[in-house]
């Protein structure tokens, strides 16, 4: 198969990316150090990169910003960093990104348990991320040529624990290798319109 990972090089990321290239071609999309450049909070960039890269068996996104901070903090402004990267970003990877599919090809979205169970500072990215969960079971539901679209929501892993391990205080990490077959299930099983957990 050929895979597109956006934010191949990030944290989740860039284990995917080792993964899938035992056996698949993988093709890592980032605003840095990639084999193909983009940034998903401009739609136009998406534009261009599918339009440079071709047909794709699967798309993959592991990218995408959202504002942390107290709620008396957060401005107007704040919470449009989470809409228009994390939100609209992965949301035009599936409005686009379905024209760059080969027939029953499928896209995997990423949010995390802040949909579900939301943590202090978290208001904007929360959002967003419940808003990732509406948006994957309704798109399936008009989505054409065999297209599926799933969503991985998971929470801390393991990789970034000393890096969050604050913000969410009680909470036990998950190891990369729950995470990543997540992932695998998305895009080598039958899965469609699925929120697929990994919080244990």
């Amino acid at each position: 198969m050929k895979i597109l990972i956006i934010g191949g090089n990030g944290t989740i990321g860039n284990t995917l990316t080792k993964h899938f290239k035992a056996e698949h071609e993988v093709i890592v999309a980032g605003r840095k150090n990639a084999d193909i450049k983009v940034d998903i909070a401009d739609s136009a960039s998406i534009e261009t990169m599918f339009k440079n890269l071709g047909k794709v068996d699967a798309i993959i996104c592991a990218a995408g910003e959202a504002k942390w901070a107290n709620f008396n903090d957060l401005t107007e402004e704040d919470y449009y960093i989470g809409f228009k990267s994390k939100l609209m970003g992965q949301v035009n990877l599936v409005r686009i990104g379905q024209n760059y599919l080969k027939s029953g090809g499928s896209i995997t979205l990423t949010t995390g348990i802040l949909a579900d169970n939301p943590v202090i500072k978290t208001a904007s990215a929360a959002m967003v991320n419940g808003a990732i969960h509406s948006f994957v079971k309704a798109v399936v539901l008009e989505i054409e040529n065999g297209v599926r679209v799933n969503v991985v929501s998971a929470v801390m892993v393991e990789d970034a624990y000393e890096k969050y391990r604050d913000y969410f205080p009680g909470h036990n990490p998950v190891p990369m290798k729950k995470v990543v077959n997540g992932y695998v299930r998305s895009v080598l099983g039958k899965d469609n319109g699925q929120i697929i957990r990994i919080y244990e």
